[in-house]
């Protein structure tokens, strides 16, 4: 009997972040494919759009006209998910049939007045100006009685519902914390109470150790493709420095941010040859007033691409049922973006 090889076999690795589990298949990659394929396109935008509800100077649906704004811009979300005047309230007519209203801000971040700019293309600079506007945007946001979480994401592309090609990300700020960092706390602090050190900053230093899902990194962050990751083309971005939240950050650690943000979505980008989709998002300490030393701050990236720009990965049959499943080892993905240029395959063309 043959040994086991992870590389090889079928098995499971677990997340500590959240305790669950992903089925890893990387026999399966042989497969032949038949299913439905996308043909890859890079969008011909315009920097100016005025028919675009985010650009300078046009009327928003919900009336109000945007300024002319140089800059990252943010404005409250014309409908938003949740709203700070909903009334409080409560129905539980039967233990199993619970309600319980819910309150919150929503905001949308314009990344620059650029229609047709995604974040790969932007200049580190600019990129450090969103991160310093999402940092104020988190302490103000944070600081709001009954805001207990802030959660910062971005969707990008048609493929991942984003309802406008203006590069943008979005803010929502609510009374409860999420179930999914919500699951993360208890991890985190079950962590710091058994060891006295930081669930992701001890993860870190097996990785930069085993140096094998690394992606790029710089002074202040790493980027790897978790252990446990679920997404073909998953990242994570982790600081070298325990940081609870971006106001943790110093200036210069800002700047860091934005250039490994730069290193990652023009590696995403290059793979394919594509304007890259993905949801992305940034994890970090509650505001709810206590101090979480348990916490790191970190930020995800899950894309749906696949094999090529033109097969998506979906979640959907064994994966909506029991578990996620993949067939690409994290540590294959990993040398994969690791490989490519850091210089935007268009600006190359």
């Amino acid at each position: 009997m043959r040994d086991f090889n992870q590389s090889e076999h079928a098995h499971r690795r677990f997340n500590p972040l959240t305790g669950s589990w992903v089925l890893v298949s990387p026999h399966r990659n042989q497969r032949p494919w038949q299913g439905k394929e996308e043909s890859p396109s890079r969008p011909l935008l315009k920097s100016y759009d005025r028919g675009c509800y985010l650009c300078p100077r046009n009327k928003r649906i919900g009336g109000q006209i945007n300024p002319d704004y140089s800059g990252p811009y943010v404005f409250q979300n014309d409908f938003s998910a949740l709203l700070p005047e909903t009334p409080e309230g409560r129905n539980e007519d039967h233990e199993l049939l619970v309600a319980e209203s819910e309150t919150g801000i929503c905001r949308v971040i314009c990344f620059s007045p650029r229609h047709d700019l995604t974040l790969p293309e932007m200049p580190v600079t600019d990129i450090y100006a969103v991160v310093d506007l999402l940092a104020s945007q988190y302490a103000e946001l944070g600081a709001i009685e009954g805001i207990n979480h802030v959660q910062i994401f971005e969707n990008k592309g048609e493929i991942m519902g984003c309802s406008n090609p203006h590069p943008h990300g979005q803010i929502w700020a609510q009374k409860t914390i999420p179930d999914e960092p919500a699951k993360k706390s208890v991890r985190m602090s079950a962590h710091w109470e058994k060891t006295g050190r930081t669930l992701l900053g001890d993860y870190l230093e097996v990785e930069l150790e085993r140096e094998s899902r690394l992606v790029c990194a710089n002074e202040s962050f790493v980027v790897l493709v978790p252990f446990w990751a679920v997404w073909p083309f998953e990242t994570m971005i982790l600081s070298r420095r325990h940081v609870r939240h971006l106001g943790d950050m110093t200036p210069s650690e800002r700047h860091d941010l934005a250039d490994i943000i730069k290193l990652l979505t023009t590696r995403y980008d290059n793979l394919f040859e594509c304007s890259f989709p993905y949801s992305a998002g940034m994890h970090q300490s509650p505001t709810d007033g206590a101090d979480h030393a348990e916490w790191d701050w970190h930020m995800h990236f899950y894309p749906p691409l696949l094999r090529s720009a033109k097969v998506k990965k979906f979640m959907v049959g064994y994966e909506m049922l029991a578990t996620p499943q993949r067939d690409i080892t994290p540590e294959a993905s990993a040398a994969r973006l690791r490989a490519l240029s850091e210089t935007h395959y268009a600006q190359r063309a």
